[in-house]
């Protein structure tokens, strides 16, 4: 028996050492430092490091953007990377040991690119499944979160590695993110959105958090003094860092006084643009510039860029190691939730005989990560069909396409173009000066270029991006290019010029690139040349090349054919990086094109339906009655294919848990709407998110938060709790046994359900065990006192929560015991709301 228990808030012996970082070697490079010295540190050197000082001891600190995978500077085209499942995904495990090896992976990222900062985690509520960014985040609860949190934290920064829990705060939708004021009541900023943070900073100690671009309640986030100063850094003892998002930060003097201690990117911000001024006229204390400027040399110190520094460790494991591959693989398999099992239908036999066809576009077109800054150049991508094929044999395993999924083209496959000059898997980009002069030719091993100050393709006056079609027989593609600008397009037969806009909004050159491509008929070695003219706006550019999709009709009639042909169709379907992306919320949860459709045909063809949900965030299931079986797969990373097929087989129980609740229709649920009115959005569902909401609801979700069935059954026994300080419950413990045929691990939740109805219910607890068929054994789960109170915004403080329910329970769906915190005694087996 295994456990993995959810620890309470206890001090570390790191936490102590902490206080020893202000060393005299800190205070005399502060000494030694003029005004403008001061300042210029105090803003990024480039798009993703900061500024040396040898005079002081002072190295260069280089950033990445991390969450799923350590990015390196450049958004695309940089370094081969470690893809990992997406952040939600992980955390469907509720598993603090998946975290603590997510970090280890990371820090290894970061090593072998020597890297000192990561960009994560991503630690922002779930609060609607409309949010674009769900994928980067955890879960809809603030203590899951938390606690998970605290756990990439530490894993990552025992490493000597920083950590940067964001956005700071209040930050859960896309819409008008830069600008909209999340207008939060207090008692509902401390219970739900302060709360992650909280425990991170009070159980793990993160060396940096990052603020986040909006409003709340009326201040922008890096000028919030109540926030930064007061209650992050007085009232929990922050002695980290606060960075700004990327170009954030709008003011000098607001910001320096209102908490921010480091601007990015730079050099050219407004505090190296008027900070010193403002210094000089007493609008700032230079006493703040030198808290900012401790700050930054104690994260300096700690990872090893100041004062002597360190040595990276190398000849780590690659990303398309062996030993690699196979973790990625059994992280995300481990994760993936079964949502719906009748039958018995999974797990699938390996030893049997039986056909299987593989159906949609995400079978062949699997999805490994969401849109935006995390974004991760992985070593590869296994398909769903690759894996499932590679699980099952060839013999058994049919694949079928379904119906487009996009509505714009990604950058082309490399290993559908050549390199005209060198006749090398990829494509070749050159630059040229206003007279049409080469400057640069390179070759690309992707077919996309990023055109920034970080990239050698900077300064140029135009770009051409050129490659031949490497196809065996002539062939119906789609042909164009990605990314914004004015275009001049060639192929065989086909000539155009084409204006594609970009986004609005930061990094609108970046995130979600929009697209332009046509249908042409090409030969084996056709060649593809784009060209684009300089633009002001950093952005990425890319060649398209594709084979064209038949209709949607066309392509269910083959599923449906193939689908009545097999013993069982697994129809693979999701999102795509449309509506799992930073820059922007989704307006539906229903599957993009004619994805319903197709499942719902297959669904009435075949003997038996499996559907793969290739997506990280709630989607709407309108064929649910009709299908066998629905595996929750996430975006599930480089090993994707692989991990769904451990999955789907059982090599690897799938014993993830939900993280978010799963509405039945759109515009169900206690928060909905992303889009700001008169540039607020207002939190008026107050501390019911999610399933504290639903709990109050007379509707019933599809799924809850917490629902996962795994590969076996539990049968819960008895409870009791067994420690308790006053009114808040420390530890309760659960019996319970395998009652099923298989080897399985549960996660043990517990909630606490207060007197007064008006007052949601929360999670304050969970822990995991592993039991063989027929085992039975007693686990104690630890409860977060700081889950089990109430703000108090009268007089500004913590009131306990009294009396009320104690609730064992997988989701609040299928309730099993329950406990009254004054007798302790197990009251009465609950039943399912599922």
């Amino acid at each position: 028996m295994s456990e993995n228990q959810v620890p309470t808030c206890t001090d570390t012996e790191e936490t102590a050492a902490m206080g020893q970082d202000l060393g005299s070697a800190i205070e005399q490079a502060i000494a030694a430092l003029d005004l403008p010295s001061k300042v210029k540190l105090l803003s990024g050197a480039r798009m993703f490091s900061l500024s040396d000082d040898p005079a002081i001891g002072l190295q260069e600190i280089i950033m990445s953007d991390g969450p799923s995978g350590v990015r390196g500077p450049l958004v695309v085209g940089g370094r081969v990377a470690c893809l990992l499942p997406n952040a939600a995904l992980i955390a469907q495990s509720w598993d603090l040991d998946v975290m603590r090896e997510v970090g280890q992976i990371l820090a290894d990222e970061a090593e072998d690119q020597e890297t000192h900062v990561v960009l994560g985690p991503t630690v922002n509520l779930h609060r609607t499944p409309l949010g674009g960014r769900l994928f980067e985040c955890f879960s809809e609860d603030p203590v899951l979160t938390g606690h998970l949190g605290a756990a990439y934290v530490q894993s990552l920064q025992k490493r000597g590695i920083a950590a940067t829990p964001k956005h700071f705060l209040a930050n859960e939708a896309e819409t008008e993110r830069t600008t909209v004021d999340s207008v939060v009541p207090e008692d509902v900023l401390r219970e739900l959105y302060l709360l992650p943070f909280q425990i991170m900073v009070e159980d793990a100690r993160p060396w940096t958090i990052m603020a986040s671009y909006n409003k709340i309640n009326g201040t922008t986030a890096t000028e919030h003094d109540e926030l930064l100063n007061k209650i992050l850094k007085e009232e929990w003892g922050f002695d980290g860092l606060v960075m700004s998002d990327w170009l954030a930060t709008k003011t000098a003097v607001e910001s320096a006084n209102g908490g921010l201690d480091l601007v990015m990117p730079g050099p050219d911000t407004p505090w190296n643009r008027s900070l010193v001024d403002s210094v000089q006229k007493g609008d700032v204390s230079e006493d703040t510039i030198d808290d900012h400027l401790r700050r930054l040399l104690r994260l300096a110190s700690r990872v090893g860029a100041f004062a002597g520094g360190g040595t990276w460790t190398k000849n780590l494991p690659r990303p398309d190691s062996r030993e690699r591959r196979e973790q990625l693989r059994r992280l995300a398999a481990r994760s993936m939730a079964v949502l719906v099992n009748r039958d018995n239908t999974l797990p699938l036999r390996k030893d049997s005989t039986e056909s299987v066809v593989v159906i949609g576009r995400h079978a062949i077109d699997t999805v490994a990560q969401g849109g935006g800054s995390a974004i991760v150049r992985p070593p590869h991508v296994v398909s769903a069909a690759t894996g499932i094929t590679r699980a099952l044999g060839e013999d058994r395993v049919t694949i079928v396409d379904g119906v487009r999924t996009r509505t714009q083209w990604l950058a082309a496959n490399p290993e559908l173009l050549r390199d005209p000059e060198t006749g090398t898997r990829g494509a070749r980009a050159r630059t040229f000066d206003k007279e049409g002069k080469l400057l640069v030719t390179r070759h690309l091993e992707v077919p996309e270029l990023e055109v920034s100050g970080e990239s050698w393709a900077s300064g140029a006056a135009s770009i051409e991006l050129s490659a031949e079609l490497a196809i065996d027989q002539p062939a119906r593609m789609m042909i164009g290019t990605r990314g914004a600008g004015n275009w001049d397009v060639s192929a065989p037969g086909y000539r155009e010029s084409i204006r594609t806009p970009f986004h609005d909004g930061p990094g609108g050159g970046f995130f979600r690139p929009k697209s332009h491509a046509v249908p042409l008929d090409v030969a084996p070695g056709a060649r593809i040349t784009a060209t684009t003219e300089a633009e002001n706006e950093n952005r990425l550019i890319g060649l398209v090349a594709e084979p064209a999709l038949k209709n949607s009709a066309a392509a269910i009639r083959d599923a449906v054919a193939a689908a009545a042909d097999a013993d069982v169709a697994v129809v693979v379907v999701g999102y795509t990086q449309e509506q799992e992306t930073e820059g922007q919320d989704k307006s539906t949860l229903a599957l993009p094109g004619d994805q319903d459709a197709l499942v719902a045909a297959v669904a009435a063809a075949a003997k038996r339906t499996v559907v793969v949900l290739n997506a990280a965030t709630p989607v709407l299931m309108p064929w649910i009655a009709d299908v066998d079986a629905v595996l929750f797969a996430g975006l599930p990373g480089q090993e994707a294919g692989d991990a769904i097929a451990a999955a789907l087989t059982g090599d690897v129980e799938p014993a993830g848990r939900l993280v978010t609740t799963f509405p039945a229709r759109d515009g169900q649920g206690p928060a909905w709407s992303v889009t700001p009115r008169n540039g607020k959005l207002s939190y008026s569902e107050g501390t019911g998110v999610g399933y504290r909401g639903w709990s109050t609801s007379t509707e019933q979700p599809l799924f809850w938060f917490g629902h996962g069935l795994g590969y076996t059954e539990w049968d819960y026994k008895a409870a009791e709790i067994t420690s308790m300080e006053r009114e808040t419950v420390k530890s309760v413990r659960v019996t319970l046994g395998n009652a099923g045929n298989r080897a399985g691990t549960e996660t043990v939740q517990v909630y606490r359900f207060p007197d007064d109805p008006s007052i949601p219910p929360r999670l304050i607890g969970w822990a995991q065990l592993h039991l063989e068929p027929g085992e039975q054994a007693s686990i104690d789960v630890s409860c977060d006192p700081r889950a089990q109170r109430l703000w108090n915004s009268t007089v500004h403080r913590w009131d306990d929560i009294v009396g009320g329910r104690i609730v064992i329970a997988r989701g609040l769906g299928d309730v099993r015991l329950e406990l009254a915190p004054t007798g302790r005694e197990a009251m009465t087996a609950g039943t399912s709301k599922e």
